[in-house]
């Protein structure tokens, strides 16, 4: 067993460096090898002795501070200034990192989990699976026996890749929000149809759904009167009377009442027979004035409709 590095040939040491780490870490850190000097690294390290643990550890110091080491040296004046090879991490966006991440292996995403803040860590642990997630976290608390150099080499690789990432871009991820945006836009039968396939196939997407999507009927429903007082004085009258055609008499004396005298005194019932297209356009044009006056600010619709808490 080779328990002295002095009696070790430079040739040696970097054969041992291919049998610590890997041949294929070893080139990358070694860049300056021929195929001609890999070659006889191979043949070294087949007729090598076995090498003691303090030789190795040896090698691989001396390996960091005269290769690795030089390469997150400032220029001039800061030898003594630790370094910080994954500084870049905290330059990335949420999606750049989880983008970067994602492809690695375990042992990378470990580290990388190891270097960012809580909240960012938070944020790529949620898209792993349950198992990978489980993985991680055993790998985060064993990094310990990963070379230094090997880390360094890692965050040199993944800082590469970095450059590479598409800029952020503002794009939605969808949801709730967005298929209660996308239902409102529909006929009310198609309407009603497909939320109650998204209720039967994915009952709590159709809970999230609750939240932002309302329909005609909800107004009425769950709306105070200082709510339906502002959205009624939105729109105009000719609207109302449409939307109102077939309506219970109870709704139909809540909504007058709650217009401005004005309004009151020049309202008039939509008499006879009339399509249930209009009507029903009507009652759209209602309720998208509900959701602006909400985009506006007037009002939260979960706080009404989504079980959110009220306060008299």
């Amino acid at each position: 067993m080779i328990t002295d590095i002095k009696r070790l040939s430079g040739l040696q040491k970097v054969a041992i460096l291919f049998n610590i780490l890997g041949e294929g870490l070893s080139i990358t850190l070694l860049k300056e090898l021929t195929k001609t000097d890999i070659r006889k690294i191979r043949s070294v390290a087949r007729d090598m002795d076995s090498v003691s643990f303090k030789v190795k550890k040896q090698v691989i110091e001396q390996f960091y501070y005269s290769f690795v080491s030089e390469k997150f040296q400032s220029e001039e004046g800061a030898e003594d200034e630790p370094k910080k090879p994954f500084a870049f991490l905290q330059e990335l966006t949420d999606e750049q990192l989880i983008s970067m991440v994602l492809p690695e292996d375990t042992r990378v995403k470990a580290i990388v989990m190891a270097q960012v803040d809580t909240e960012k860590r938070a944020k790529v642990l949620d898209r792993l699976g349950p198992e990978e997630k489980g993985r991680v976290l055993i790998e985060m608390g064993t990094l310990d026996e990963v070379p230094l150099e090997a880390v360094v080499s890692i965050a040199s690789e993944l800082q590469e890749k970095s450059h590479f990432l598409p800029k952020t871009v503002d794009f939605s991820r969808g949801g709730g929000k967005d298929v209660a945006d996308i239902l409102g836009d529909m006929d009310p039968e198609d309407e009603s149809k497909y939320l109650e396939a998204i209720s039967r196939e994915a009952p709590a997407l159709a809970e999230e759904i609750k939240k932002y999507h309302l329909k005609w009927d909800d107004i009425f429903e769950f709306f105070p009167d200082n709510i339906i007082r502002d959205l009624m004085n939105s729109v105009e009258l000719d609207l109302i009377a449409m939307s109102m055609k077939g309506m219970d008499e109870e709704v139909v004396t809540r909504v007058k009442s709650n217009l401005p005298q004005k309004k009151q005194a020049m309202y008039e019932p939509v008499e006879g027979a009339v399509s249930k297209r209009e009507v029903d356009n009507a009652r759209k044009g209602i309720v998208q004035a509900a959701k602006q006056m909400e985009k506006d600010g007037a009002f939260k619709l979960e706080d009404f409709i989504g079980g959110g808490e009220m306060v008299e």
